[in-house]
């Protein structure tokens, strides 16, 4: 395998032969001026960036101009999209144009296969925008909002005509505006020791600690639900739960009473105590 970057020159640019020479292209790229931000410093990205490019017949630095990838998806900017559908002998022809003002603009794009009788129309209007929660949104769909309906008419008229061309590659401008889910925030797991003066197995006391402990109430409420539990499987007494719910309803008492809402706990009760985990 060899260590030296190809001499040879395709028609649309530089031609890497080996893995090693499209590796040490893309090192030297993410260390100079002309690597895109994302790209900077990331030799990997720079090299799966020139791969999804050559896929859809885009040369090295075409693709890292090209390629971009948002919330872990490869899309291809609106521009390039234009000029690979156009660049292929399937197209015949792709029209774009935008009517009205204000609120009624509409964004057209008419793009033709060659061969087929009619076009395939796409349309993004400032209704779709708002629909979709874009309308207003700050950055380019407030600074250049007619170019915005264009390039999501465009990116929808070219899938749907040319996805040969594109091999699923979305545009960026429309994956910029997907909306991504939060995970939940996961609840908060508080480990604490073993009091060495309470005896490991007693599950009664280490529950009575845990709830004396307790600086939350959503803590306490938690502590409640493992105390049924133990009851149900025989671990507590129904004499037992009724002191533990007791001191519960107790230790709610003070907390919500506390006048310094802020106050911080040396320690914080864990439901695994009562729990056994």
């Amino acid at each position: 395998m060899t260590t030296e970057i190809s001499t040879q020159r395709a028609s649309q640019g530089l031609a890497l032969a080996s893995f090693d020479d499209a590796y040490r292209f893309a090192k030297m790229v993410s260390a100079s001026e002309f690597a895109p931000k994302d790209f900077k410093g990331k030799p990997e990205s720079c090299l799966l960036a020139i791969q999804h490019g050559s896929e859809v017949g885009l040369s090295p630095m075409q693709s890292l101009q090209s390629i971009a990838c948002i919330n872990g998806r490869p899309s291809v900017w609106g521009d390039a999209a234009l000029a690979l559908v156009m660049g292929s002998p399937v197209c015949e022809y792709v029209r774009e144009r935008i009517d009205g003002d204000g609120e009624n603009i509409t964004a057209t794009c008419e793009a033709r296969r060659r061969g087929y009788e009619k076009a395939t129309t796409a349309t993004f209007s400032v209704a779709d925008a708002k629909k979709a929660g874009l309308w207003g949104k700050a950055g380019p769909w407030s600074q250049y909002p007619k170019r915005m309906l264009q390039l999501r008419a465009r990116g929808f008229a070219l899938r749907d005509a040319f996805p040969d061309v594109l091999k699923g590659l979305v545009t960026a401008e429309e994956a910029q505006d997907y909306t991504t889910q939060p995970e939940p925030p996961k609840p908060a797991v508080v480990r604490l020791k073993t009091d060495p003066a309470i005896v490991p197995d007693d599950r009664f006391g280490q529950a009575r600690l845990a709830i004396s402990r307790a600086a939350k109430i959503e803590v306490l409420d938690a502590l409640r639900t493992a105390v049924d539990k133990r009851v149900s499987e025989g671990v507590f007494t129904d004499k037992q739960r009724q002191e533990l719910v007791d001191m519960i309803h107790h230790r709610a008492e003070m907390l919500i009473g506390d006048d310094d809402n802020g106050q911080e706990f040396t320690h914080e009760a864990a439901q695994h105590e009562v729990a056994g985990g």
